[in-house]
């Protein structure tokens, strides 16, 4: 970044940063298991697809309220700008949440094919709407939106959906079907594993594909975004990580250790938004004039109230921390049907 200087707008920028990659890990894999369920056929099999998610998927969600919440405390500006302006998006993005939700508690309160079936696809295709909607924001943030002066946003739910924030959108799927499906051969056996490792390569291959692609046009359109890399080639090195983490996923499912696989596939999400993090310091929202844009100073709280919020979030994260790590720590293992499955 820039200089780093490590004042409380910058720390605020990586507090809000780690949240909100810390529930694209989680949830990512979550809502890659959703847009991949209807790639299995058998009942047995998509009920252990849902149940692999299903102790924690509902508290992954928490590191999105959280992060939310944070993006309230520190910068009320942007957080104003984005949900007024992203609203019918945000509206969207919620019933999609919504539907996936009622679609896992619903699905197997019948045993019919029709019924069951109706909840499959409404829990798939809400899986990908969200993943879709998600990077079509983060896109939208990266090309620029109309800000006026005060900040307000002044275009139009459909200016938001330009090719730019579309491919970032399917860029988004892409990743999260892979994140997806490597945490399937994590939690699952016999012919569901096998299953799912014939899904890891060619949504490797997607995922691959699509990332170059974004990559390209963001350094053609958005060439302000490696200003911070070309000035500091020692931030090179989060780029390489990634890529190294990326490929180092097929060899470890070639070698059975899938373990070190998902770690993997996290450690590439993560060098991910920490790319998008770089590009956009300080940077918050870019806008479309060059002149606008909301910053971590200009869209800040005061200085009293992001020291005050600072020694909440030091209270309140480690034990959002503690509460994922016990639920992942007591639901460990491999994925099994029993009487109080889904």
């Amino acid at each position: 970044m820039a200089n780093l200087p490590l004042d409380l707008h910058t720390i605020w920028f990586l507090l809000v940063g780690a949240l909100l990659a810390g529930y694209a890990v989680l949830d990512g894999f979550d809502l890659g298991v959703g847009a991949l369920h209807l790639f299995t056929r058998k009942d047995e099999h998509r009920r252990l697809l849902i149940n692999s998610i299903g102790p924690v998927w509902d508290g992954n969600e928490v590191w999105l309220v959280t992060g939310g919440g944070a993006l309230f405390a520190a910068f009320p500006v942007v957080y104003a700008s984005v949900f007024s302006g992203f609203y019918l998006a945000m509206i969207l993005l919620l019933f999609a949440l919504i539907f996936r939700a009622v679609a896992i508690e619903f699905r197997s309160k019948q045993p019919g094919a029709r019924w069951r079936a109706a909840w499959d696809t409404s829990f798939s295709v809400a899986s990908i709407t969200a993943s879709v909607l998600m990077g079509v924001a983060l896109g939208n943030v990266i090309w620029g939106i109309p800000l006026d002066a005060a900040g307000n946003f002044t275009g139009s739910f459909l200016s938001l959906l330009h090719p730019y924030a579309l491919l970032t959108g399917v860029t988004t799927l892409a990743l999260f079907m892979m994140h997806g499906a490597i945490y399937l051969v994590l939690k699952t056996e016999g012919e569901v594993q096998q299953l799912a490792k014939g899904w890891v390569n060619p949504a490797i291959i997607r995922f691959v594909v699509l990332y170059a692609t974004t990559t390209m046009a963001t350094l053609i359109y958005r060439p302000e975004m490696a200003i911070t890399i070309k000035a500091h080639p020692a931030f090179f090195a989060v780029p390489f990580l990634t890529m190294l983490a990326v490929a180092n996923v097929p060899r470890s499912i070639h070698h059975g250790r899938t373990g070190w696989a998902f770690i993997s596939s996290s450690a590439a999400v993560l060098g991910l938004f920490a790319l998008v993090g770089l590009g956009m310091y300080p940077t918050l929202v870019r806008a479309t004039d060059p002149a606008g844009g909301l910053t971590i100073y200009n869209a800040a709280s005061s200085p009293k109230t992001l020291g005050i919020m600072l020694t909440i979030a030091l209270i309140g994260i480690p034990l959002v921390l503690s509460y994922t790590v016990s639920i992942y720590w007591v639901f460990r293992g491999k994925v099994r049907l029993d009487s109080m499955s889904y």
